[in-house]
């Protein structure tokens, strides 16, 4: 059983305000002159937090004499997709996305997907953590799969939302359980997924790095893992691989052009980007938010994503969703 999960958004009804007032905002042909990062979410959140920080890093170095950011919240990002695209063909406009934008594209069935923008390059990402409350049964990862194995009823898990709810459905698969079994109870991000790690609403939760680390410092949670392939340097917490579960499934964040841009445009954009995260600024932020530096470009790129695609799409299917 799965809470939680919102319903169905018509991306056809978007009107051409939204778009209209980007093209508007972003100013002339120069790229280096005016640039627009869309950020696919309510300010805060992490999609936000990479256009806030590539746009001061642009700022402090003269690599664009203007940036500003928009947030266009909605559908896990797929309303701010249907408004690039709206977009095509101007390439002072740029917009990050990620897992969990690619995931609501294949949830809400978008109209408007991946390839039919101008992706750019993936830039970092975010690990999950798998925890429970400090005074949980459970001080070890296997000890909570097995009991969760034996009887999935009773461990209820959260998270913050469809990219922690893939992770845990990943879990289950490599546990041996179905995830149409699991109870999953999306939270509203990291604080309500403490709370109800505290009250006992939830067993275990899925939930990002930053998000977690502080409670598990404070001495609130317990980590009992952390999603990742490899060993994360600074960071001692094992990974669900070193502990027999190949669930690997990270939150990238990507940067994408609007479609329909020609070849000189999308070079111009590409070294804009690798001049923003080439700068201190843009350094200092990897380490303050706790990001994996993970730089895919070109044909790399066009790989990466069309097989993230296909592992998420084989999640919701056993989700039945």
């Amino acid at each position: 059983m799965t809470y939680g999960i919102g319903g169905l958004v018509d991306i056809g009804a978007i009107g051409t305000a939204t778009a209209g007032s980007i093209a508007s905002a972003s100013g002339g042909n120069d790229l280096r002159t005016s640039l627009t990062i869309i950020a696919p979410a309510a300010a805060g959140g992490g999609w936000d937090t990479v256009a806030r920080e590539m746009q001061q890093a642009q700022r402090a170095n003269g690599i664009v004499n203007n940036t500003q950011v928009v947030n266009i919240p909605g559908a896990g990002g797929t309303i701010a997709l249907g408004n690039l695209e709206i977009l095509s063909g101007k390439a002072n406009n740029l917009m990050v996305g990620g897992t969990g934008q690619l995931a609501a594209t294949i949830q809400y069935e978008s109209d408007t997907t991946y390839e039919d923008v101008t992706p750019l390059s993936v830039l970092v990402e975010e690990y999950d953590v798998i925890a429970v409350a400090a005074d949980s049964p459970h001080k070890t990862l296997k000890e909570l799969m097995t009991a969760w194995v034996q009887n999935p009823g009773k461990v209820p898990w959260t998270g913050g939302g469809s990219f922690d709810q893939l992770v845990v459905a990943d879990m289950a698969i490599k546990a041996g359980l179905s995830p149409k079994d699991m109870i999953y109870v999306s939270s509203d991000g990291g604080g309500e997924s403490t709370q109800a790690l505290l009250n006992g609403t939830a067993a275990a939760a899925a939930s990002g790095y930053p998000d977690t680390i502080d409670q598990v410092e404070s001495g609130r949670l317990r980590a009992l893992a952390i999603v990742a392939k490899n060993p994360v340097p600074g960071v001692e917490i094992p990974t669900t691989v070193e502990q027999g579960y190949d669930v690997t499934l990270a939150n990238w964040r990507l940067i994408v052009a609007p479609g329909g841009i020609p070849q000189d445009e999308k070079r111009e954009l590409e070294a804009i980007v690798e001049e923003t995260i080439a700068t201190p600024q843009w350094r200092d932020a990897i380490e303050r938010y706790y990001w994996n530096e993970n730089v895919i470009t070109g044909e790399d790129l066009t790989r990466f994503l069309e097989t993230e695609k296909a592992r998420i799409q084989g999640l919701y299917k056993e989700l039945g969703l």
